[in-house]
């Protein structure tokens, strides 16, 4: 697909596109259908496509496996997070209201950042994953 310039063009286009409308169903997850784990793959979808018509090799270098990594280490940690900031201030694990005290503003700031530790997390191991079994395919070859 690397020497096919209407995969190349389609690719460059939808791109950008593909990752904003992960970002919108990331954001809009807690009013509506939609969250970290939707979000995580659709984003993720931006890079696969990315790596199957630029190359694998292209691929890695736009997040590398080291960046990778540490995304996924950073979204399991904001998830986790929350849960321990919850239990500091004296409420339960993801008690969202002990964040800041009242209901309203504790449930949207508290969902807000484990959906995105989710969303973070879903869309490295996605990556990882494609790029475990494109380099395993590409080496046997």
């Amino acid at each position: 697909m690397k020497d096919n310039p209407v995969f190349r063009l389609a690719a460059k286009i939808l791109f950008a596109p593909i990752i904003l409308f992960g970002l919108y169903v990331q954001f809009h997850g807690d009013f509506g259908p939609g969250g970290g784990f939707q979000a995580g793959v659709i984003i993720a979808a931006a890079f696969i496509l990315h790596g199957l018509v630029f190359g694998l090799e292209r691929g890695r270098r736009l997040v590398s496996a080291r960046v990778n990594l540490w995304l996924m280490a950073i979204g399991v940690l904001i998830y986790g997070g929350v849960g321990v900031a919850s239990l500091y201030q004296g409420g339960l694990y993801l008690d969202y209201t002990a964040l800041t005290g009242t209901v309203g503003s504790g449930q949207h700031i508290g969902i807000i950042l484990v959906e995105f530790g989710v969303g973070l997390t879903v869309a490295s191991v996605m990556l990882a994953l494609f790029h475990a079994f494109a380099g395993f395919v590409e080496d046997r070859n």
